[in-house]
C-alpha cells in the first residue's frame, strides 16, 4: 500500500471525500481543457489564464433561470480582477449594480473543498444557490458530501476561506 493510499485509508466520512476529490483535482483526474484551475496561483478568484471567471458562465443566470448559461464577450464586466461574462445586457446590468450578490462564494473554488481547507477547481455545471449566493463544486460527489451538513460545511468553508484565499492550491497540499 502506498503512503498516499495508507493516509487516505485512515480518513473517514467527509474528510476522506475531500481528500479524494482534492487529490483528483490536484493530479488532473477528470480534468477537461475548459477547467481554469492553476495549482500555482495565489489568486483568490478561480479564473482562466485570460482572467475569465466561472469558465465564461453567467453568474446572474444561476439566480434568474436556475442553471448555468454561457455568457458572451459582448456582455462582460471586471470585478476584483476577474472578468465575468453574461448572456444578456440585463444580467450585465444586474451584476454591475450588485456584484457581491452574484459573484460566486469563495472565489469560484469548490465550496466543499474550501470546507476541507483546500482550493479546488469549481465546475460551473455543479452548483448550488442558497441564501441568495452561488457556490460551485468540483464534482457531484463534493456537492453530495456538502449537502450532508450544509450549514456546518458552509460555516467551515467560510472560516477556512479567510485562512486559505491567498495561498496556492499546491501550498495547501504541502507540496
Amino acid at each position: 500500500m502506498s503512503a498516499l493510499s495508507h493516509s487516505l485509508s485512515r480518513l473517514s466520512g467527509s474528510a476522506a471525500l475531500v481528500a479524494a476529490v482534492s487529490m483528483a483535482a490536484l493530479i488532473g483526474v477528470g480534468a477537461t481543457a475548459a477547467q481554469a484551475y492553476d495549482i500555482t496561483s495565489k489568486a483568490p478568484i478561480n479564473v482562466t489564464s485570460a482572467r475569465i471567471a466561472l469558465q465564461s458562465h453567467d453568474p446572474v443566470a444561476y439566480h434568474t433561470v436556475g442553471k448555468p448559461v454561457l455568457g458572451v464577450e459582448k456582455f462582460s464586466a471586471e470585478h476584483e480582477g476577474a472578468i465575468y461574462r453574461f448572456s444578456s445586457e440585463a444580467n450585465l446590468k444586474a451584476f454591475k449594480a450588485a456584484p457581491a450578490k452574484y459573484a460566486p462564494l469563495h472565489g469560484g473554488f469548490c465550496q466543499q473543498g474550501t470546507a476541507g481547507g483546500r482550493k479546488l477547481d469549481g465546475d460551473p455545471s455543479i452548483f448550488r444557490v442558497a441564501d441568495g449566493r452561488l457556490a460551485v463544486f468540483s464534482y457531484k460527489a463534493a456537492l453530495d458530501g456538502f449537502l450532508k451538513d450544509p450549514a456546518g460545511n458552509a460555516a467551515k468553508a467560510n472560516e477556512n476561506w479567510t485562512k486559505i484565499q491567498d495561498k496556492t492550491p499546491r501550498e495547501l497540499f504541502g507540496l
